[in-house]
Order: structure tokens, then sequence, then C-alpha cells
């Protein structure tokens, strides 16, 4: 059979797919035990609260539901998220707000308007693997810059860019319990962030997925949030969040906040991707934060949340000792592993499936998917007894490797 040779533009000619989707064909098998995935724990969907929402939508508005709406988004979602934002410290008008189908379909409208083929964008090493895929397609050319249990080390970031030929488009991060490190970027590092920002004028942007699930430790405010100590630095600061991981992924609900004439052009981005959100969806979720039920089930999920982190980190220490180094989490839904000397993570990560446990490798969370001793385990998805069960067949993985 004659091979048809399709014209592919160059990011696609030889694409890869995220091997962290690819993983959830494996854990979809009940006998296998995941520590994989990102998705948030099912008991933490209010599932009368979301049904009542849905109710309530349908009853006031049910052509709005069926019918195209702006791609802006919902005008009374877009409130009720402006609400959100500023209850996070971040002030923001109507014009730089634009509802997402999911904060990673943001980041790349970002990437749309504001990224060519060759461009440099920063990040942070390891960074969450679906912003390096977005990357990837873009063509970006991108420079990792470490951190450590603080996050991204700034002083870092501005040696790369005093050494740079041109100023970059932008520096992307995780600055709450970081996917996958799980840390937290301390004021001080944010502060000189935005400052670098400003001063060199790129984007600076904070994706927030987890802000909101703090367990342990000081909350520490967004970046946008602290932009009005930084002259200048609100017009290159951009915001990230998403009700995925507080409320529940399934009706695909993001958000944007950035300066207007970035927003605007992200608005741009989504008439030609999908014209605009789900309408129902948009209007479920105004429901949902306009009612009590937000308030008063975000604690439970922390609790939940704050049992799952503490099983894990206490399953760990017993079963590894000090073969395995890792900070016990204050927040989100990861912990970030390294063991000690050498170790062929392959063959641990072949021994693992076989004792059916999962964990992403931290060579899939580098761009240059560098050898790592490192892993991602997350404790989201399984209640404490499973995860002690999970830990040890790892551990059995583990003296199968050594």
């Amino acid at each position: 059979m004659t091979s048809i040779a399709y014209n592919f533009t160059a990011p696609y000619q030889t694409p890869r797919g995220s091997a962290i989707r690819e993983l959830a064909k494996l854990a979809a098998d009940p006998s296998v035990i995941s520590f994989a995935g990102g998705y948030p724990a099912a008991e933490s969907f209010d599932l009368h609260g979301l049904r009542q929402a849905a109710d309530d939508a349908w009853e006031a508005n049910p052509l709005q539901c069926m019918q195209y709406g702006a791609t802006e988004g919902l005008h009374e979602l877009r409130d009720a998220l402006l609400e959100l934002s500023e209850r996070r410290g971040i002030h923001a008008n109507t014009d730089e707000l634009l509802v997402t189908t999911g904060s990673q379909q943001a980041f790349d409208f970002l990437l749309r308007s504001n990224v060519v083929s060759g461009d440099t964008v920063l990040v942070e090493n390891p960074t969450y693997p679906g912003a390096l895929a977005a990357l990837r397609l873009a063509g970006a050319n991108v420079i990792g810059i470490d951190g450590d249990t603080n996050g991204i080390d700034a002083d870092a970031v501005e040696r790369v860019l005093s050494m740079l030929p041109s100023k970059p488009k932008m520096l992307y991060v995780v600055a709450n319990f970081a996917n996958p490190t799980g840390a937290t970027l301390t004021r001080e590092r944010r502060i000189k962030l935005l400052e670098l920002a400003a001063r060199h004028q790129f984007l600076l942007v904070e994706d927030d997925p987890y802000g909101a699930l703090r367990f342990a430790g000081e909350t520490v405010p967004p970046m946008r949030a602290l932009a009005s100590e930084v002259p200048s630095s609100e017009h290159w600061s951009v915001y990230l969040s998403t009700l995925s991981k507080v409320v529940t992924p399934g009706i695909r609900i993001g958000w944007i906040v950035a300066p207007a004439a970035v927003a605007r052009r992200c608005v741009m981005a989504k008439q030609v991707s999908d014209m605009c959100s789900s309408p129902w969806n948009q209007a479920i979720a105004n429901e949902y934060l306009r009612s009590s039920r937000f308030e008063s089930n975000l604690p439970g999920t922390i609790e939940i949340y704050r049992a799952r982190a503490n099983a894990l980190s206490d399953s760990l220490r017993q079963a590894f000792g000090d073969n395995l180094s890792f900070a016990k989490p204050e927040g989100g839904m990861f912990l970030w592993a390294n063991f000690q000397g050498k170790l062929d993570m392959q063959q641990l990560f072949d021994n693992a499936v076989t004792e059916q446990v999962l964990f992403i490798p931290g060579s899939q969370c580098y761009f240059d998917t560098r050898a790592s001793n490192s892993l991602r385990l997350s404790y989201a998805t399984s209640s404490p007894e499973v995860i002690q069960q999970g830990v040890a067949r790892l551990h059995r993985a583990y003296v199968k490797t050594v």
C-alpha cells in the first residue's frame, strides 16, 4: 500500500501525544491504583448542589441555555468570576475577563495571540506538562529555569534575562502548589517577577488551578493582586484560573484576567476556536457561584485533600525512609519526590505497571525530557486506605528495580 504524504505543519509532522493522557487508559482498569492523573476527587463534587444549580439555570432562562452566547462569556457569570477574583485580591474590569473552556484553553489563546515559532518563553523547571505540549506546538523557544521548594528562582530568571539577545514573550508559572512540584512561590519572589516583567516588558502568566485548595501554611496573594505594589506591572500580569479543581471539571469553566488589550486578542482567538463556551454550563456555574453551596462545599474538599496528602506522605516515609526525599504538601493535589542514588526510572515505571500502580516520571515534566530520578504523585483520587496499598505496590516495584 502506497503511503500518503500529508503536508502537515512542522509541529504536527511528528506529534507527541500526552504521555499522561495515555496513562488514563491503564488507569481505567479498576484493579490499578493510579497516582498519575491530575483528576480531582470525585467525592468532592457537590452533586446535589450542582443538580440544583442546573435546575435553577434552566428555570431562569432555558432559551439562553440552548442558544449561542457572547464569546466573552455569559455576563452574569463574568460578574460572578470578577467577584471571586476580587476575593482573591484581584481587581479587574469586565473588559479584562474572558470565560474559557478550562484554563488550558486560556493559555492556548495567549500563545495564539502572542507567540510565533521561535519566540522565547520562560518556564519553571519542571513545569505543567500540558503547558509544555502547547508550547511545543506553538514552536516556542522554551527556556527552563530551576526552582526549589519556594518555586521558581527569581534571581535565576534575572540572570537569564540579562543574557538573552532579545526579551522573551512571556514567563509561565503555576505559583500555588505547582504542578508537578507542589511548591508555592513566595511573596518576595512574586514581587521580583513582577518587577522583571515590568522592566523587560514580557507577559507574566500565573496559572492558578489549585490556590483555593490550601490546607496548611499561609495564603500568598496572586501576582496580579500584588501588581499594585510594583509600578507598571499591571500591564504585564496575566491570571488564569478554573473551576475544574474546586467545583468540577464536568462543566469546563475557566477564565483569564489580563490587560484589556491582551484579553481582547484572546477573545478574537476564541471567536475562531469554539465561538463561545457552553452557555448552559456557564449558567450552571453562575447559579452555583451565586448560591451558598460553593463556599460551604470548599472546606470539605480541602479536608479530603488534607487527609490524602497526609496519608501519602506518611506512607512514603514509612516505606522508603531516606531513599526518597520530598516536601510535604501544603495544598493542591501533587507530591514531587526524588529517589536517592542511581535508579533506572523506566524500569521502575515498567515494574510499577506490573504491580498495578501508576505514577508520572519526572522526565515528562521537563521540556527536554531530561533524565531524572524524580516522580510526580497525585493523591487526589484515592482514599487514604487505597493510597497505603498503592505505596506498598510502588515499594515492591522499587525493590525489583534497585
